[in-house]
């Protein structure tokens, strides 16, 4: 029988400074997705300028950074988006993800000469009547499609996501075949956040752990092609390296934690400041109650995703019930009362 080991028994890693960095560009998006963790166009707050975006990637330079991942929103939405990638690429890998809609064979060229390592992007669905209604934008499905074949036609290589939920459940082996026939050589199954819009569909959308756990062990990758998941035994606790920014300019650790935490705003502070905030440093620190000896060996980290933990149980320190090992018998169809009075 399996033994959760406590949170003495293994050692976590741990970054003196940070190395990568995930860009929330934007806000907008030309899409209306039901799932939207952004809840896109609902946040009056403006989004820092060009001259900010700009200035803020030559202090990552400064600061030893390598790596950036820019998402939005939509990036594309931002007519200055190719301006603020191409300054990045000067100095860092660059990577992007998008709903691959606003990616012509120009656009595409243009990518792949910055340079952009790779290119992410959502497929919602194997046919076009489950992604154009999980987007809420018909012909979605095509251009999405369209996108990712132009890149692949520039050398770009691409990345198909997918956010797992109740309606493309019965798609993802055939996802991974499209992903396949157009060139992919990855696509990454994500789990349904309790974010945003995603809150309010939460019942039409989510899935028991159960059902996850069965979809997912019937998958089988198509020769050359990566398939990657964050269930058990992958279940990683990535706050130990990540580090993101709003559109706003606030130091949010992970992309997933935009509702849960604030670490301080690259307006008034530096990253590094934001950094060495005492939440992001526990966080970091792997400060969990029990773990998951499979998802620990695999993923040398314990307890698994911080965002849905705190998001079912309240506590940072939580299991993540992701896990179909720590799940202990929450049913992930249903949000905590509490995440529903939070978006009432």
């Amino acid at each position: 029988m399996m033994q959760n080991a406590t949170r003495s028994e293994f050692a976590v890693p741990w970054l003196a400074a940070p190395f990568k960095l995930t860009i929330s560009v934007t806000a907008r998006c030309n899409l209306a997705c039901r799932h939207c963790y952004t809840d896109c166009g609902a946040a009056p707050t403006p989004e820092l300028t060009t001259t900010e975006w700009l200035g803020f990637i030559d202090q990552l330079v400064k600061d030893g950074f390598i790596n950036v991942f820019f998402e939005g929103g939509e990036p594309f939405v931002r007519e200055d988006f190719e301006e603020i990638a191409a300054h990045a690429a000067r100095s860092m890998f660059v990577t992007v993800r998008t709903n691959g809609t606003l990616i012509d064979t120009d656009r595409a060229a243009r990518l792949k000469k910055m340079p952009v390592g790779r290119v992410y992007i959502d497929m919602l669905g194997a046919q076009p009547e489950t992604h154009d209604g999980l987007t809420g934008t018909a012909g979605s499905f095509d251009a999405a499609l369209s996108g990712a074949r132009a890149l692949r036609a520039a050398g770009v290589r691409v990345t198909f996501l997918v956010i797992f939920n109740r309606r493309n459940a019965g798609e993802l082996q055939e996802l991974l075949e499209l992903a396949r026939d157009t060139g992919c050589d990855e696509v990454g199954v994500l789990r349904l956040y309790p974010l945003g819009r995603a809150k309010r569909n939460w019942a039409d959308l989510a899935l028991s752990i159960d059902e996850m756990m069965a979809v997912l062990g019937a998958l089988r990758a198509p020769e050359g092609l990566t398939l990657m998941q964050s269930w058990h035994p992958n279940d990683g606790n990535c706050c130990w390296q990540n580090a993101a920014v709003d559109p706003f300019g606030r130091s949010i650790g992970c992309p997933y934690l935009r509702e849960y935490v604030d670490y301080g705003n690259i307006r008034t502070a530096t990253f590094r400041e934001t950094w060495n905030h005492p939440l992001y440093r526990m966080l970091r620190a792997g400060q969990v109650a029990e773990t998951c000896p499979d998802c620990t060996s695999t993923q040398l980290t314990r307890g698994g995703c911080r965002s849905t933990a705190y998001a079912f149980t309240g506590r940072w320190d939580a299991a993540d019930p992701f896990c179909s090992h720590l799940n202990r018998g929450v049913d992930l169809r249903v949000l905590p009362e509490r995440s529903i009075e939070q978006e009432s």
